[in-house]
């Protein structure tokens, strides 16, 4: 994204390209291998995809955070500028990796995935939605619930938090 290395961009233009990095760039590839953990196929990758979705939702949250913080922020018409931008980006790039239609994931479904991200983004930012999408993958809610395992089972996927009780 030219908005992150562009000797012209302000610290504002920079928070949002970050904000667009971690938040739209890859979450069609992760929708993609959510798509596999629906069919109850490949659980390493699915797992490992897990815990990357939230780690990059962990750095656009950060992100959203200090954009929050700033005194001089970009003007909207420039917030939606630098997130259509990406939007188009990650669209181009799904085309190119997703050429043939799948039961239930293909390029016209992931199109849409995207601009509901990055209506959700621009909303996190205060600007409001811009393209109105609905979420086409139902599979995808479900991930941004907090997930409980059974010890026993499988491996846990959530960040523990230290506290008093907590085993170091």
């Amino acid at each position: 994204l030219s908005w992150i290395s562009s000797k012209a961009a302000n610290f504002g233009e920079r928070i949002i390209a970050f904000a667009a990095v971690e938040g739209i760039f890859f979450s069609g590839s992760f929708a993609s291998i959510f798509w596999l953990k629906k069919r109850g196929l490949m659980p390493g990758l699915t797992f490992s995809n897990e815990l990357i979705s939230r780690d990059e939702g962990l750095h656009c949250d950060f992100a959203v955070l200090m954009f929050q913080h700033l005194v001089q922020r970009p003007s909207r018409e420039r917030i939606i500028e630098i997130i259509t931008d990406a939007v188009t980006i990650e669209q181009e790039f799904l085309t190119d990796a997703l050429p043939v239609n799948l039961i239930g994931m293909n390029c016209a479904l992931m199109s849409e995935y995207i601009e509901f991200v990055a209506d959700r983004l621009l909303v996190e930012l205060g600007v409001g939605k811009i393209y109105n999408t609905k979420n086409p993958f139902s599979f995808m809610e479900m991930i941004s619930l907090d997930g409980k395992t059974n010890f026993f089972e499988k491996k846990v996927g959530e960040y523990q938090r230290m506290g008093v009780t907590s085993n170091r």
